[in-house]
């Protein structure tokens, strides 16, 4: 059977702690490699590699650090269908969404390519009598990556991409359940030129987090998975003295306004909804219609294009979306439909049961539709994260807009309507961290930062774009003055109102 192994310093190398983690084909159900979990001293001695590698790799002048990621960048699109095939094998995503996990690794890639400008500071001409001040940003150190299932290619390029072009090396922890990929890549930015040991992976549990986490030597962290595990490692890992940033769950809302392009919308939200199996921290599981006219409308037409979607097997070419990730999720997912309709809500698509000729233990789920969800509900107020819609109907946009303002998770949400006042003011007031606008999952592009708000979000940076550099950067501020000859008795004093 298949092993995957931790890069370290370059190579190759077997846990030894004994401990593995199985790693299923989500379309057959089948265990096809498994994973060694790290100990604290493999992470250690990631740790360590990375340490070693620091003193060369943060004295590399930008440019040169930026040829590197340049080449990484032509790497990554030179072997996106391997990488794509082999993500959708473990995750089960269809080869179409894996290829688009993959590209938005590399537009973040390519934004990294920029920071030679990116990193550059601030400078002032006499801010005194012969005083110049500038600033500069420097890297950390070694810092930390821990990501998750949902996209094993794009989240660790989110991370590791920026924070190695500003000169930190890194450690990354995948997820057990599909960590082929975040190796694979490890490897190609070694073949692009990346010395030994500036980007390491270990794979591990809890085991593995809570090392890096309290790692003495590791001076930020980067995080996304559930917001409960969010709120841990940000708690911990500031407690240890680091820069974290903790990316949480999400329970975006789609508000249909009656003045809304139906169509569109319609197909728009059923790929947000039920795109991926539902398993994105940007999918839309909520739509909120305005007037009984437009809720009407909207759940007739939504019942008809989910009816319609193809589930499939991840290298099926015309299938919609593939399996969940593992056995434990689907159950996790049928149980949040149970729940919802016991709470009351109509269920107008039930997709539990589903069931693919030939792959029959695959982890498969079937769109699920449910209307007039209320608010009070708990399988409208925690994130489910499969192939399911739900309606809350509403009578005003006032009423419709406070549903994701109040919401425990802020990440995403979106209007759709052709009235650009409303719109305006929408954005302008709703109290969630990044806004679509006829746009179902309005996900920056990676020149903009990614982040939410609320139990959606712990720390006050976000991913990528300027907020990356930031978060992977510290600042420093020289003030210098060059005196001229004898300067006597001339002593540098700080200005004051006098």
């Amino acid at each position: 059977m298949r092993s995957v192994h931790h890069f370290i310093s370059g190579k190759s190398v077997e846990s030894q702690s004994g401990r593995f983690g199985d790693i299923y084909n989500p379309n057959t159900g089948e265990v096809q490699a498994r994973v060694g979990l790290a100990t604290e001293g493999e992470v250690d001695k990631a740790v360590e590699a990375a340490k070693a590698a620091l003193p060369e790799w943060s004295t590399t002048n930008p440019q040169r650090r930026a040829r590197v990621l340049f080449k990484f960048k032509g790497l990554l699109e030179q072997n996106i269908d391997e990488l794509a095939e082999l993500l959708s094998s473990e995750h089960g995503k269809v080869v179409a969404d894996s290829k688009g996990d993959v590209q938005r690794g590399i537009d973040v890639v390519e934004f990294a390519c920029g920071i030679p400008h990116l990193q550059k500071g601030e400078y002032t001409e006499g801010a005194g009598p012969g005083i110049d001040v500038y600033s500069m940003r420097q890297p950390l150190g070694v810092v930390a990556g821990i990501t998750p299932f949902n996209f094993p290619a794009m989240i660790p390029c989110w991370m590791f991409a920026v924070a190695i072009a500003c000169g930190n090396t890194f450690v990354l922890k995948p997820s057990e359940k599909d960590p082929s990929v975040p190796v694979r890549l490890a490897e190609l930015f070694l073949e692009a030129g990346a010395p030994e040991g500036v980007l390491n992976v270990v794979h591990g549990d809890k085991t593995a987090v809570d090392a890096i986490l309290k790692h003495p030597e590791i001076k930020a962290v980067s995080f996304v998975g559930s917001s409960d595990i969010a709120q841990y490692v940000y708690a911990t890992g500031t407690a240890h003295g680091k820069r974290v940033q903790a990316m949480g769950g999400a329970k975006n809302h789609g508000i249909i306004m009656p003045d809304a392009n139906m169509e569109q919308a319609v197909k728009d939200i059923v790929g947000a909804a039920y795109g991926s199996a539902g398993e994105r921290c940007m999918a839309l599981p909520v739509a909120v219609t305005v007037g009984k006219k437009t809720g009407d409308e909207f759940v007739e037409r939504m019942l008809d294009a989910a009816k319609g979607l193809k589930v499939g097997v991840s290298t099926d070419p015309d299938a919609q979306y593939g399996p969940v990730v593992s056995a434990a999720h689907k159950a996790k997912v049928e149980d949040y439909i149970q729940m919802g309709v016991d709470e009351g809500a109509d269920l107008l698509l039930d997709g539990r049961g589903l069931k693919m000729q030939g792959a029959e233990n695959g982890y498969f789920i079937g769109p699920n539709l449910f209307d007039n969800v209320k608010p009070h509900m708990k399988s409208y107020k925690e994130e489910i994260f499969g192939p399911v819609l739900q309606v809350v109907r509403a009578e005003t946009l006032e009423e419709a807009a406070a549903l994701p303002s109040n919401h425990q998770y802020g990440n995403g949400v979106a209007i759709f309507t052709s009235n650009g006042r409303a719109a305006r003011e929408f954005a302008a007031q709703v109290n969630v961290g990044m806004v679509g606008i006829n746009v179902p999952i309005p996900v920056p592009v990676s020149y903009h930062t990614f982040g939410g708000w609320k139990r959606s979000a712990f720390g006050d940076t976000n991913q990528h774009g300027p907020e990356g550099v930031r978060f992977w950067t510290k600042i420093k501020t020289v003030t210098q003055r060059w005196p001229e000859g004898d300067i006597g008795d001339q002593a540098f004093i700080i200005p004051t109102m006098q």
